[in-house]
């Protein structure tokens, strides 16, 4: 299998993360994936923002939840960009996405889009959160899943399994080459992330990783010719 380089939130190392213009560089980019995060609006609308509070991202303040669609159509993401909604992301952009969702509520929200716009094959669904990677696997018969994780230990493979997540996305920074080796022994692929310099693509590579996420695209082009 090839090796994968996965856009984080786009290109969030030179442009605004998880807006339209960050996703269309990530394209251009010749990223394999693009990797963004969902919430529900107050008034139910599926936004890709990362953090549940918009004040470090935009020129507001306060939780999406309290937020209405409209209300957060007047924030500024950063050089203008508004805080998209997930279906304009997959009108902006033809790459297969990485979602990442954060409770069951959004796994419900998403799960709607995806049987209306027949997306088992595009979007692969990603959280931390255990019982999210299931309710989505529930509602959506066919769906890619991946587990993440920042803090773990070798019982993240057992995890994954019985989520039903058929890849792992794991901070390099606790990677052991004994948590890799039970992770392929599970028939498990493994993403590292965040991998954006020569030194973590050099790790990624040399435990034979899947794929990397990553903040700049530069690691697309030299993620080839690192062994």
């Amino acid at each position: 299998m090839n090796f994968l380089t996965i856009g984080h939130r786009g290109v969030m190392g030179v442009e605004p993360e998880n807006t339209l213009r960050s996703f269309i560089a990530a394209q251009a980019a010749g990223l394999d994936l693009i990797e963004l995060d969902l919430h529900l609006s107050k008034d139910g609308a599926l936004v890709v923002m990362h953090d549940a509070d918009v004040a470090r991202t935009t020129d507001g303040k306060g939780p999406i939840a309290e937020k209405t669609l409209a209300e957060l159509r007047e924030l500024d993401a950063g050089r203008g960009e508004r805080i998209p909604v997930f279906e304009e992301v997959l009108d902006a952009v033809k790459a297969p996405l990485q979602a990442e969702i954060k409770d069951v509520a959004a796994a419900r929200a998403l799960a709607e889009v995806m049987h209306r716009r027949d997306l088992v094959g595009r979007v692969e669904v990603i959280s931390f959160h255990d019982e999210a990677i299931a309710e989505i696997a529930r509602l959506v018969p066919g769906v890619r899943t991946a587990l993440v994780a920042s803090r773990y230990g070798t019982d993240v493979v057992e995890r994954a399994t019985a989520a039903g997540a058929t890849t792992l996305v794991l901070n390099i920074r606790r990677l052991t080459l004994e948590i890799v080796e039970r992770a392929k022994k599970a028939d498990l692929r493994i993403i590292g992330w965040v991998v954006n310099t020569q030194d973590d693509l050099r790790l990624v590579r040399a435990l034979q990783l899947d794929g990397a996420t990553t903040d700049y695209p530069e690691i697309k082009r030299t993620g080839r010719f690192t062994a």
